[in-house]
């Protein structure tokens, strides 16, 4: 993961109970119900590259019945989304994407109940969100 240029506005970056929550919010909003553990992993890792962090979060979200993991495979349980319009803040200065690194002058956030995680680009919100 790499850390974003500007820290004000940035989230995804609190203690450890936050980042779980986080990356349950995270999973529970999927828009793909059933992707590879390599898929859910990189999402995860959005909010956490710490590989403890990463299986607390897959028990976790088992635990609460947010996924179910079979064969290499996480099916979604959840059936919730996020709403591009109500849910995803477009802030303008200079950040770098969560996902992937670029460098971006405007950067997208996705409100959870339990904070923001970004920013992303675009495409990447996209991505990190399941919808391409």
């Amino acid at each position: 993961m790499v850390a974003p240029v500007e820290r004000s506005g940035v989230t995804g970056t609190g203690s450890t109970d936050d980042r779980l929550e986080l990356a349950l919010d995270l999973l529970a909003n999927l828009e793909r119900d059933d992707l590879s553990l390599a898929a859910v992993v990189d999402r995860i890792e959005t909010v956490t590259t710490d590989p403890t962090l990463t299986r607390t979060v897959l028990d976790e979200a088992e635990l609460r019945g947010l996924i179910d993991r079979e064969d290499g495979r996480i099916r979604v349980r959840s059936g919730g989304f996020v709403r591009f319009e109500r849910d995803v803040v477009a802030r303008d200065g200079e950040f770098e994407c969560r996902r992937c690194g670029a460098g971006l002058s405007t950067g997208h956030f996705v409100r959870f109940e339990s904070g923001e995680l970004g920013p992303f680009g675009s495409s990447c919100v996209r991505k990190v969100l399941g919808r391409d």
